[in-house]
């Protein structure tokens, strides 16, 4: 089932693969950057980081998937949540 992409936040795309291999944990996750329930979603093949309540925390949430092991735009990316309220993205 697709995971809905919010228009107005920023989100963190991961391939759920390279998550696994590098054998990141929700927890580390959770507790260095407060994410809440529906900050972190898993459907298929692909973990979703976000909706974050900031912009500003892109940055440190890159530093540490990096610092993982993971490569930006072939293990994971960010989508801004710079687009119109009214279209709607779906990933799987």
């Amino acid at each position: 089932m697709p995971l809905t992409i919010d228009a107005a936040q920023p989100s963190i795309l991961i391939r759920k693969q390279a998550y696994e291999d590098a054998r990141l944990a929700r927890s580390k996750l959770d507790s260095r950057f407060n994410l809440t329930d529906g900050e972190f979603r898993v459907e298929g093949n692909l973990v979703v980081i976000g909706p974050l309540p900031t912009d500003d925390l892109i940055g440190p949430i890159t530093d540490f998937l990096e610092e993982a092991g993971l490569t930006y735009f072939d293990d994971f990316f960010e989508l801004s949540g710079n687009w119109p309220e009214w279209l709607r993205i779906y990933v799987s």
